[in-house]
């Protein structure tokens, strides 16, 4: 089991699990990808995010969050390590209306 911290702006601490090949979020506040969005609209958010200050090493082939391989769950990834890493900053969840701030644990 691997655990890491994450600091945020707002002085929230949110504790990423990585166990199992399932990565699991605790914490209150994460930037999902709207499920129902087109596949190359969430590739979009997915390449602008990993581009931008995103962490997705761990969505590549043989990373411990590559499974399951689907768009949806790399953009959800993606999306969320970019609105984690700039402190849950307002704006920073929109991917051009590709994505949306929950309240609701999404693993």
């Amino acid at each position: 089991m691997l655990y890491r911290l994450v600091h945020c702006a707002l002085k929230v601490v949110h504790l990423q699990t990585i166990f199992n090949h399932v990565c699991v979020y605790i914490g209150g506040t994460w930037c999902v990808c709207k499920k129902g969005g087109n596949d190359k609209v969430l590739q979009m958010a997915i390449d602008w995010a990993c581009g931008n200050g995103a962490d997705c090493t761990q969505t590549h082939q043989g990373g411990k969050c590559y499974n399951p391989n689907t768009v949806i769950d790399h953009c959800n990834y993606a999306v969320n390590s970019y609105f984690q890493a700039k402190g849950q900053a307002p704006g920073s969840c929109d991917f051009n209306g590709a994505a949306m701030v929950t309240t609701s644990d999404p693993s």
